[in-house]
């Protein structure tokens, strides 16, 4: 029995160890003072150093977290009211139907998304670049908001609307002060989704951008194309770094806003 209990513990450490190990490989050599990754000479952080001397790559990060920050703020938005208004839905039907539409982008492929909205813009005049890419991103960051949303809005406690109403709340103040406390580390969650997305998107962002206007995941691909360099490796550790951050941050914020509500089942 005692072997049996390891057995999950192993195969999890196997999992880790192959997601993992390439990634912390790369960042291992984006020390290296050698110019490839076949053998460690010295340590160094000049290829670090290169990255923040490129002032077109620190415009081009710029614009990654802009895009990333605005699609994800504004996706939420959307998404939370798309989600209020899915579960409000007094048609089954057509909440099903709303909620299958809403599914399907999320396991459509990005390649199919990238050429429609390519398509799109073309027919419509809209200038590839800025604009084009944010809408982009807010385009196929709503459907993963409403999912994060849903949930918890199925977990909250009818009662607790039906007795704020008899209590005198307007139904403003039952939405700001009972749907939305409830419902509040589902929206975190969708937010730190929907702005991890932005980040690392390359399939979408590669049909939707023009010239004199790029990402980081682009500008990544267009760097490994000309040849392998260690700055390269420099800019995905960093990457990596931030994302870790990201994550860090959204479960310290998930635990303060936490609330005496979340503990309420039907």
């Amino acid at each position: 029995m005692e072997k049996l209990g390891k057995l999950p513990k192993f195969y999890l450490a196997i999992v880790f160890i192959i997601l993992y190990a390439p990634i912390f490989y790369l960042i291992f050599y984006s020390f290296n003072s050698g110019g490839g990754m076949s053998n460690f000479e010295d340590f160094t952080w000049e290829h670090y150093a290169a990255v923040f001397e490129d002032k077109r790559l620190i415009i081009i990060v710029l614009n990654t977290i802009i895009i990333a920050l605005l699609s994800a703020l504004l996706s939420t938005a959307i998404g939370v009211i798309g989600a209020l208004a899915i579960y409000f839905m007094r048609n089954k039907k057509m909440r099903n139907a709303v909620l299958s539409l809403n599914n399907i982008l999320m396991v459509s492929p990005d390649v199919i998304i990238g050429a429609s909205f390519l398509i799109l813009f073309t027919m419509i005049g809209v200038k590839l670049g800025f604009a084009s890419v944010l809408i982009s991103h807010i385009a196929f960051s709503i459907p993963i908001v409403v999912i994060m949303v849903l949930p918890k809005l199925s977990e909250m406690n009818t009662s607790l609307i039906d007795a704020a109403l008899d209590l005198g709340a307007s139904r403003k103040d039952v939405m700001t002060r009972v749907i939305l406390p409830f419902i509040k580390p589902g929206i975190f969650a969708g937010f730190f989704l929907a702005l991890t997305y932005s980040l690392d998107d390359f399939a979408v962002t590669f049909f939707v951008t023009g010239n004199g206007f790029s990402t980081l995941s682009v500008e990544i691909y267009s760097m490994a194309r000309t040849g392998i360099s260690l700055t390269i490796n420099a800019l995905s550790g960093l990457i990596f770094i931030v994302t870790v951050a990201l994550v860090v941050g959204y479960y310290a914020i998930s635990r303060k806003s936490k609330t005496p509500l979340a503990g309420v089942k039907k």
